[in-house]
């Protein structure tokens, strides 16, 4: 849910955070342009589009990971702050998955910034992971709606961010596609760090509990160099 339309408005309340003092040593934060923060949204949208349209799934992860790693470089929207660098592991088909978004019975939940307010979350459903365990599946219940898929895995806060990273987030076109019959493509190699890894003053809808592996999945985005 994070984006460069998402910079912090009060550092105090970066629910996130355990080590404020981080905040001591970050540069201001220019809110980014409106022109290249919709340039941003339309990059990303179009990735997937090619990414959904590849139909070999390693093809189509050597060409997220180019993209990404450029706009992140590259685009004046970036969150990337001195010195960071994109970090991907190798692509592994055994974490790629195309299941159904089984009915569940879920508690709704809120997600409070300073930027959005307070931005609610009701339930889609559930994936069932062969091997791994089982996520929710989040319809973001506020302007745009879209559905959002966030992990955290037993890899967390080692090789990956402590806090989570995302699957899909649909209102932001990470959206990886449905097979002929309906199921989903959740493919862990395609887990994305949120802005907030990069600079601690943007916030981030966390994992839930309900969106938790005990399980390591050391694929997809790892914590970047310069974190």
């Amino acid at each position: 849910m994070t984006s460069p339309a998402d910079p912090l408005d009060d550092p105090d309340g970066l629910e996130h955070l355990d080590d404020l003092e981080r905040l001591d040593h970050i540069e201001d934060l220019a809110y980014p342009d409106p022109l290249d923060v919709a340039d941003w949204r339309r990059e990303v949208h179009a990735l997937y589009a090619r990414v959904r349209a590849e139909t070999d799934p390693a093809t189509a992860h050597d060409r997220w990971v180019e993209t990404r790693s450029r706009l992140f470089h590259e685009h004046p929207a970036s969150p990337r702050r001195a010195g960071q660098r994109l970090r991907h592991a190798p692509y592994d088909r055994a974490y790629r998955f195309v299941v159904p978004i089984e009915r569940a019975d879920q508690e709704r939940w809120e997600f409070t910034s300073g930027s959005d307010g307070t931005v609610p979350f009701a339930g889609a459903g559930r994936v069932r992971l062969e091997g791994l365990g089982t996520l929710d599946v989040w319809w973001l219940d506020s302007y745009g709606g879209g559905l959002f898929l966030p992990v955290r895995d037993g890899s967390a806060g080692a090789q990956t961010y402590g806090a989570g990273r995302y699957l899909l987030d649909t209102v932001k076109g990470t959206d990886l596609g449905r097979d002929e019959t309906g199921r989903w493509v959740v493919d862990l190699n395609f887990a994305y760090n949120p802005s907030c890894v990069y600079d601690y003053r943007w916030v981030c809808p966390l994992a839930p509990a309900t969106n938790r592996l005990a399980v390591p999945t050391p694929v997809g985005e790892l914590l970047p160099d310069g974190y």
